[in-house]
């Protein structure tokens, strides 16, 4: 079974942009779909928008991992509802090999992550971050 993990974002695209570049994800493009959809009169010419000169869903943007499609990010802007305002009840977990945790740190802090703090439990040890739009990771060390 395929899934896809879906992130409430005030800017999908920028939001996408960061994960796929942390992750080594590719944002996912499909403008003869937004095309078609629009021309069938399933989504309204307002529903898109162009983004880096490709045709694309106003408020959605996703990838995935290029070499498996999945787990698959769909970043969504919530519209009408209520800016989240407590703590993430979901957050991801990033478990790269224990060599490489430091660097996947610095690059998500290059990326524009916000480092919260650092946690060890035992030999377990990882750094909460914050994406640029407050959601909360982690990435173990």
């Amino acid at each position: 079974m395929r899934f896809q993990i879906v992130i409430d974002s005030a800017d999908p695209h920028s939001l996408c942009r960061f994960w796929a570049h942390l992750l080594g994800y590719e944002v996912e493009h499909d403008p003869d779909f937004v095309r078609r959809m629009v021309d069938a009169g399933a989504a309204d010419p307002a529903d898109v928008i162009e983004i880096d000169g490709v045709l694309s869903w106003r408020a959605a943007a996703a990838c995935s991992d290029p070499s498996t499609g999945s787990p698959r990010l769909l970043f969504q802007r919530p519209d009408g509802l209520p800016a989240k305002t407590d703590r993430n009840r979901l957050h991801l977990d990033l478990n790269p090999p224990r060599e490489h945790g430091t660097a996947l740190v610095e690059r998500a802090v290059e990326l524009g992550a916000t480092r919260m703090w650092d946690g060890e439990r035992g030999p377990a040890r990882w750094v909460m971050l914050a994406d640029p739009e407050g959601n909360e990771f982690c990435i173990t060390l």
